[in-house]
């Protein structure tokens, strides 16, 4: 089983006759992991993230929705693969329909984080929206915590960000794609070629606000957002 496009694409080089599993994976085709979703053919398939750059901008919306009075945003990413910058255009577009100006802060490695985050403060936005990569999601309580000390809405791709004090998320409920990960390796260790096992895609969304975090940071989220919310943290 790999995790990520990283380790899916080394395992991919390494081998065409082990079965592989992957899960976190945006774009599989694009990336040239499977020939398509239905049909993976060779050695690959598993449960992709799907976190497309609509719901990318639907998180542009959600977060407008949340704070209308936002006009910068900083956004913090980890890469510049096309798939990442196939989302910065979509994340483009929905900022010029909605006002918004955007600046973006590639980090791949802790040791840059700091200089971001004086990058980030030096631009005083009104809010910074993290994009869905494991860089963010494996150093989200530094990037939360940075967030709180300086008083900075964030708006995130799960709900494991929201638990951990950021403002917002939304996406696709990752305990599913573990759920149907496993399924897959089940089914593959009893015999099941990869070939024929469809690459599954998300079907569950879900929008979680932290009202703990909006009162501290002095935002009243508006009532309407609060009632399309799957959950709101108190």
């Amino acid at each position: 089983m790999t995790s990520a496009e990283e380790a899916t694409l080394a395992a991919k080089r390494a081998t065409t006759k082990i079965p592989i599993v992957m899960m976190n994976v945006s774009d599989p085709v694009g990336q040239g992991i499977v020939m398509s979703l239905a049909h993976p053919g060779g050695n690959i398939t598993g449960v992709i993230q799907d976190d497309s750059p609509e719901i990318s901008a639907k998180r542009m919306q959600f977060l407008k929705d949340a704070i209308p009075h936002a006009a910068k945003v900083s956004v913090l990413t980890d890469s510049d693969v096309p798939y990442r910058q196939v989302e910065w255009q979509e994340l483009a577009l929905a900022a010029r329909s909605l006002n918004v100006v955007l600046r973006r802060f590639v980090v791949r490695q802790a040791p840059e984080l700091e200089r971001a985050f004086a990058a980030i403060e030096s631009e005083r936005p009104d809010v910074l929206l993290l994009t869905p990569t494991s860089f963010n999601f494996v150093h989200r309580r530094p990037i939360i915590e940075f967030a709180a000390k300086s008083r900075l809405p964030t708006m995130a791709p799960f709900r494991e960000y929201p638990e951990a004090g950021s403002l917002m998320s939304y996406g696709n409920v990752r305990v599913d794609r573990f759920r149907c990960t496993a399924v897959y390796v089940a089914k593959i260790l009893k015999g099941t070629k990869p070939a024929n096992l469809p690459v599954q895609q998300p079907t569950k969304y879900e929008l979680v606000i932290n009202l703990k975090t909006a009162r501290s940071l002095d935002l009243e989220i508006p009532r309407d957002l609060l009632l399309v919310a799957d959950e709101v943290i108190e």
